[in-house]
């Protein structure tokens, strides 16, 4: 049974169009791209479909917009794959982002797997709507349930507070302390947004830096200058460069100097 497969497997040059006739014909959908199925249900059902009554469908959203209901779904997923056994890391943060390359390669994954059990036979008692339905009414009935539950315990709750007397916070008090609070919220959730856009910046800096120096290095490497030195001389000079490149670029401020201005050109170029 395929769980391990390598990247120059064939499995991963099935097309996208192969792949969606595959799903919306098992599935009886109608997917016309393949980030339509970043939200994890479509792998859900087609595990659902090759091992059935293996994946609560209950918990399957198929409805999931946000990525914090796409990640639910992978949830379900991953423990599916937990009781089959299957070792197969779900690079969900990558996609849950809806990029058409990791989910194509997830999807290539899952459809060369579906297709090693059994010999990749349709189970023809399997009804993909009824599933659906039927998973989507359970889960509904089970947030009503809650909700009602919710309810009932507030309702409680401010019955026996009524027949005690008045609440010690009043109304607009107690308005002013909740606004308060969520000023906080706001303000403590602005500052992390602020702090991860700085490290993202810097990350980026630091990468389009190596990225320079490796440029660098190499029309360095094509001077004539350095066609008749030793390897070993030519390794040697090429570290002290990249020591005095990391000097500056920590000391950018102070040191506005290209340490690469004297290289000559290239008089081929």
């Amino acid at each position: 049974m395929a769980t391990n497969i390598g990247m120059m497997d064939s499995a991963y040059f099935v097309g996208r169009n192969e792949l969606l006739t595959w799903i919306n014909n098992r599935l009886q959908l109608h997917l016309s791209r393949i980030e339509e199925a970043a939200s994890g249900a479509v792998q859900c059902q087609m595990l659902d479909m090759t091992y059935p009554g293996v994946v609560p469908m209950h918990k399957v959203n198929f409805d999931a917009k946000t990525e914090y209901d796409m990640i639910q779904n992978y949830k379900v997923l991953q423990d599916v794959f937990n009781k089959l056994k299957i070792e197969k890391h779900i690079e969900v943060n990558k996609l849950v982002k809806g990029r058409p390359l990791d989910n194509l390669e997830f999807l290539q994954w899952l459809k060369r797997y579906c297709d090693s059990v059994n010999g990749g036979i349709m189970n023809e008692n399997y009804n993909p709507v009824e599933r659906r339905c039927k998973g989507g009414k359970e889960r509904s009935s089970r947030g009503s349930q809650k909700i009602s539950k919710s309810l009932q315990t507030n309702n409680m709750h401010n019955a026996g507070s009524g027949d005690i007397g008045h609440s010690k916070i009043s109304g607009p008090r107690q308005a002013k302390i909740y606004g308060a609070n969520s000023a906080q919220e706001v303000q403590a959730l602005s500052k992390e947004i602020t702090d991860l856009k700085l490290s993202v910046d810097l990350l980026e800096k630091e990468r389009d830096f190596y990225f320079a120096k490796l440029r660098d290095i190499e029309i360095l490497c094509q001077t004539p200058e350095l066609e008749n030195l030793p390897v070993r001389i030519s390794g040697l000079l090429i570290l002290i460069i990249l020591h005095f490149s990391l000097f500056f670029f920590f000391w950018n401020d102070l040191f506005p100097v290209s340490l690469f201005a004297w290289i000559p050109k290239d008089p081929r170029n």
